[in-house]
């Protein structure tokens, strides 16, 4: 096989500052070692407020199962160490020019998201997946931030496997009860 190196590098997306990010990964016949940071790298990319990561979380996911959308008071980089998901994000920042812009991303190893802060982060997991999170803040019980029901219909995502919200073990009752879009620019007074 020899070694194949796949490089960095970044996208836009519709949602201004959410960067798709494909990680440096170097596989050969032994496997595949993947970059999940390189600081000198990402400097180039990252706003310059993003100087360090203060938490990482990695979660476990069953298959279809749903998490957010929720948008706390940090920036986010997004990615899973195993198994794949439907990445959704929508931009909740009130004097954002993306205001309301929804984004969606099928990640991989290898695939990750850049979320400033105030943009919400979701997920569906598509098979059994371990889902990492690095924050730029740590997460604390009460801090600022917004949650949106991910099965709003003005959002318009397309889960790939159905949601049943009475179903705990796909979408918790915190989710599946979040406020709408349209509730969240009414509480903003944007328009």
């Amino acid at each position: 096989m020899g070694t194949q190196i796949e490089p960095f590098s970044a996208k836009d997306s519709n949602i201004e500052g959410l960067k798709v990010i494909s990680a440096k990964m170097v596989t050969d016949d032994r496997g595949t070692v993947r970059e999940l940071f390189r600081g000198s790298v990402y400097d180039d990319v990252l706003p310059a407020e993003v100087n360090s990561w203060k938490q990482i979380n990695l979660t476990r996911t069953k298959k279809g199962a749903v998490r957010g959308l929720h948008g706390e008071a940090m920036n986010k980089l997004v990615t899973v160490a195993y198994g794949s998901v439907f990445g959704a994000y929508v931009d909740t920042r009130p004097g954002s020019r993306t205001f309301g812009a929804v984004q969606t991303v099928h990640i991989t190893p290898g695939v990750q998201v850049f979320v400033p802060q105030g943009v919400c982060n979701g997920f569906q997991a598509l098979e059994d997946t371990e889902y990492l999170y690095f924050f730029d803040n740590e997460w604390a019980p009460g801090m600022p931030g917004t949650a949106l029901c991910p099965l709003d219909p003005e959002l318009d995502i397309k889960w790939p496997i159905a949601v049943d919200t009475t179903d705990l073990n796909q979408i918790s009752e915190k989710d599946s009860k979040a406020p709408t879009l349209q509730e969240l620019r009414e509480k903003l007074g944007v328009d």
